[in-house]
């Protein structure tokens, strides 16, 4: 996520095309906000298409405009987001899912700036950057012929790639606590922290929807939290039944007891230096201190 960071700072300032590839749920539309916010475009508009979201002819429509009685319904003339998006940025998010036809007319503003709105004959230019993201794999469908070459090439001019959260979960302390604050402030809640055991399994998921899905997995928590630790109780079902298979049921120490344990050992035998232990527990140093904390053994 540094070197991430890094890119974003380095490309911001600059007018050049960024794709932004990643998993869904991985924090695209949010690079892009940090881009635009950076940019010499700042005081301009950022416009957000979710071009998922919307079917081809009204996605053409959205993003180019369209005249009076260029489609059934069309009673007057409308501007599109480009137009809206002039001086500024518009972010095409989900840019995977657009057909050929509108790919290439995204093309050709990405050359020459000029598009036309449906049903009219006018051409309109605009100064804007364009920023992409996708969760698809663009080389694999321009092999295919599901996307334009020569607009995937358009777009790879900077390309950054966010990483899922399975392979940053050294974050996920500070996530956590993020995610809690906000949520315990919204719904006015005395939840401060993670039962370990909750924190343990956090890390051996996948999170396949990433961080969207721990956020939503927290707020969830927070609703129907009690106390001033969320617990097991308090996740969905599925990642539940992750916690309770990794001490499966047994009338043995739980889990939680058995890493307490694990951990004072650990720091014994390294006469106290969290930082070696967090090496040999193959954890972070900010995830030892939270759980140290979480386990009463802050001193």
């Amino acid at each position: 996520m540094q070197e991430v960071q890094h890119l974003l700072e380095v490309v911001a300032p600059s007018d050049a095309t960024v794709l932004l590839l990643g998993e869904t749920g991985t924090g695209k539309e949010l690079a892009a906000q940090a881009l635009h916010l950076n940019s010499l475009r700042s005081q301009g508009a950022f416009v957000v298409v979710n071009c998922a979201a919307l079917p081809e002819t009204l996605l053409e429509s959205e993003l180019f405009g369209h005249e009076r009685g260029a489609f059934t319904g069309a009673t007057h003339r409308k501007d599109g987001r480009f137009l809206l998006a002039h001086k500024g940025t518009i972010f095409l998010d989900e840019i995977g899912e657009m057909q050929l036809t509108t790919q290439a007319k995204i093309l050709r503003v990405l050359q020459t700036k000029e598009f036309e709105p449906l049903g009219g004959t006018r051409t309109a230019k605009v100064d804007v950057r364009i920023i992409a993201a996708t969760n698809r794999p663009l080389e694999e469908m321009v092999r295919v012929g599901s996307f334009r070459e020569d607009l995937y090439y358009r777009l790879h001019v900077f390309p950054i790639t966010l990483p899922p959260l399975r392979e940053r979960l050294d974050d996920l302390p500070l996530l956590v606590e993020y995610f809690l604050k906000r949520y315990r402030e919204k719904y006015h809640k005395r939840v401060q922290s993670l039962a370990p055991e909750v924190l343990t399994a956090f890390r051996r998921f996948d999170w396949p929807g990433n961080i969207r899905e721990l956020e939503n997995v927290l707020e969830r928590g927070v609703i129907l939290s009690t106390s001033e630790t969320l617990t097991v109780d308090n996740l969905p079902p599925y990642i539940q039944r992750e916690a309770h298979r990794l001490w499966n049921g047994d009338t043995e120490p739980s889990w939680s007891e058995q890493e307490r344990e694990f951990i004072i050992r650990t720091l014994e035998k390294l006469a106290k230096n969290r930082q070696k232990a967090s090496e040999v527990l193959e954890i972070s140093l900010e995830e030892l201190n939270y759980k140290l904390r979480a386990y009463g053994l802050e001193h």
